[in-house]
């Protein structure tokens, strides 16, 4: 996605709420700010006009070569089990391949169970690893 819409603006208004209770959706403004940055790639998925899930792939280099993770995957609730998730995720896949990454990362909550278990048929494998956060302010 290059040009942030106010339907794509209403869209993360209501899919955000899905993803998370505590994050607010994002502005026209900061979404517009993921579109043109060029680490990120802002996915959609759209059906007759309709946005039904988006995620975003940040791929970066670090010393050790080029790095890809996935951010912030959201289905809309009534496009859940159609396919949405996994057709964003194989085209997340296929952009880090093409420029140029090894690997995919991403994190899911375990209690997501229809997302882990769409990870794993579609080829992630989960890594022996501690995840830590650190909260600024």
């Amino acid at each position: 996605m290059s040009e942030v819409t106010d339907e794509i603006v209403a869209a993360f208004d209501r899919l955000i709420p899905q993803l998370s209770s505590s994050n607010p959706p994002p502005s026209a403004e900061v979404l517009q700010t993921i579109a043109d940055h060029d680490a990120s790639t802002l996915l959609v998925a759209e059906e007759d006009g309709v946005v039904l899930g988006s995620l975003t792939l940040v791929i970066f280099p670090i010393p050790t070569g080029w790095r890809a993770w996935i951010e912030d995957v959201v289905v809309d609730g009534d496009a859940r089990g159609k396919g949405v998730g996994e057709q964003l995720n194989r085209r997340a896949l296929e952009l880090a391949a093409e420029a140029g990454c090894t690997t995919v990362d991403l994190t899911s909550r375990p209690s997501r169970e229809a997302a882990n278990r769409l990870y794993q048929r579609i080829g992630f494998e989960a890594r022996e690893t501690n995840v830590y956060r650190y909260k600024i302010g």
